[in-house]
């Protein structure tokens, strides 16, 4: 059998591992050796995290509304008891988003939970 040269393969292999690199620091970003590792530590960061940034948000979320809730007089854990006794379905982004950008008509959810 003839032998197999892989010139080919390895060199566009090795520009798409450095075209993944792009931008990081020192010699992470032109050396194959160093790319490499990099690059797969990146992917094993970025695959981890899209599942942590659900988390974060989520718990930003709640500290968002608990600032809201106790400037209009009541905890956290008792508004979300509140809202699941009164079947109000509203979820902690909006409620957030509301805290933040529009108080007025969080304090009237508030208000009507707390009837």
């Amino acid at each position: 059998m003839p032998r197999v040269k892989r010139g080919t393969h390895h060199t566009k292999h090795r520009s798409n591992v450095l075209k993944a690199a792009k931008g990081f620091k020192w010699g992470r970003k032109s050396k194959i050796k160093l790319a490499k590792t990099a690059v797969t530590k990146a992917g094993a960061h970025a695959y981890r995290d899209r599942r942590v940034k659900k988390r974060v948000n989520r718990a930003l979320w709640q500290v968002k509304i608990n600032a809201a809730t106790r400037a209009n007089g009541l905890s956290y854990n008792r508004f979300i008891d509140a809202l699941k006794k009164r079947q109000i379905e509203v979820d902690r982004k909006i409620l957030a988003d509301l805290a933040e950008n529009d108080p007025a008509v969080f304090t009237e959810i508030v208000k009507q939970v707390t009837k």
